[in-house]
């Protein structure tokens, strides 16, 4: 989507080098079974690349506007008050199908417009049909909050309500929440067959249902919950599969839930062109920390970052390095599973007010942060796969914003 007068930043995505050095501040565990051996090799030149600005051409399809689509006309103000102009590409291929009550099969990077992508049409389904309900899947908590926020924003104004049912809330209030069958409910696994395993939710009157980042929700290990999902929906109904990634599992699931899908790819994963990347190489005589402190003191000095996103491969080598970068005047947080959901509410927000302007995270706990204006990635600990950095560093270079 083209918002006008969007502030363009610039940075940089930053992995610290120095392998075969033992990591000072996460204690070293096992590769997951989950996810095999895929960490074995990365190609280190992935991860150099210079900054292209970004431009409208680029990111937006400006041969078509948001008037050109058949939208409800409550909708078309609700985008119109966005100062929303022109869809991106991946919206522009995907929300004309979807209105044909098409199955759709997208692929592209976090930050690409996606989740308005798929709420735009979904929403004009439930204004044109008054009986029709939405499923939105997803991986983690503050996904689904993002999620939410976006729904009720294109739904001003409208009869179109909606749920959030996450792990970690409270179960009563979520109960309350889907006794009015509210139109969309956007949810985690999980917690969503536990309600429905109660008869709190019905998962037989939904007539649409969208995943999304599926790419992380097979990393999870939600594969046989994302198809005893699928398997108690609506026949016939729209199902829409979104994924930054797909791997030969998603592959298999979206063969088994889409019936003849349209296949939408944008945004090829080689090269996040608008974010400027690089490896920063550790030496065995250097502090890793010291390393850190002294990249974020350049970048403070030289281009002013707005806020910083560093990733840790572990909880507790996350909150490790918080503590450690506070001792040098940092003011940072982390963000990682082992937190409660108010908590983790509470640090992302402190983060998006700047209150905090460094983040240390965890993968899955970065699934779902959508704070525009994080200038740098840092990479504290290699990723586990590309698919993993691409994750990483989508979280900079947002619409029409360097990184």
């Amino acid at each position: 989507m083209h918002r006008t007068g969007y502030r363009k930043n610039y940075s940089r995505s930053t992995g610290f080098g120095g392998y075969g050095r033992k990591n000072r501040f996460s204690t070293p565990k096992p590769a997951s079974s989950k996810r095999g051996h895929r960490d074995v090799y990365i190609d280190e030149n992935k991860y150099i690349s210079k900054h292209i600005e970004s431009t409208q051409e680029l990111i937006y399809d400006n041969a078509q506007s948001f008037s050109d689509f058949s939208l409800h006309s409550q909708l078309k103000a609700n985008i119109a008050s966005r100062n929303f102009a022109h869809p991106t590409k991946i919206q522009a291929k995907v929300i004309k199908p979807l209105l044909e009550k098409r199955d759709v099969l997208g692929t592209a990077r976090t930050g690409s417009g996606k989740t308005a992508a798929f709420l735009i049409p979904a929403i004009n389904n439930c204004l044109n049909n008054a009986q029709s309900r939405c499923l939105v899947v997803v991986p983690t908590r503050e996904l689904a909050a993002q999620i939410q926020a976006e729904c009720r924003v294109f739904a001003r104004n409208t009869p179109v309500t909606d749920a959030v049912v996450i792990g970690g809330a409270s179960y009563l209030a979520q109960m309350r929440a889907l006794r009015s069958s509210p139109r969309f409910v956007i949810a985690t696994p999980g917690r969503l067959l536990d309600l429905a395993g109660s008869a709190h939710v019905n998962l037989g009157a939904f007539d649409t249902v969208i995943l999304d980042e599926v790419d992380t929700m097979l990393d999870m290990g939600f594969i046989h919950s994302i198809k005893l999902i699928i398997s108690q929906l609506k026949t016939p109904r729209q199902s829409m599969f979104f994924s930054a990634t797909l791997s030969p599992k998603a592959k298999e699931l979206a063969s088994a839930m889409l019936s003849n899908p349209v296949i939408v790819e944008t945004d090829a994963q080689e090269s996040i062109k608008n974010v400027y990347q690089d490896v920063v190489r550790v030496s065995p005589s250097s502090n890793k920390l010291d390393t850190l402190h002294k990249l974020l003191a350049d970048a403070n000095a030289n281009e002013a970052p707005q806020k910083v996103l560093i990733f840790s491969r572990t909880k507790y080598g996350a909150d490790k390095l918080v503590n450690a970068m506070r001792g040098k005047g940092h003011k940072c947080d982390s963000l990682h599973g082992n937190k409660s959901l108010s908590n983790r509410t509470k640090v992302l927000s402190m983060f998006k007010r700047s209150e905090i302007n460094i983040l240390v995270a965890t993968d899955v706990a970065s699934r779902g942060i959508d704070v525009p204006d994080i200038s740098h990635v840092i990479n504290f600990d290699k990723p586990a796969t590309y698919e993993d950095y691409i994750h990483r560093i989508g979280r900079t270079g947002r619409i029409l914003a360097g990184g």
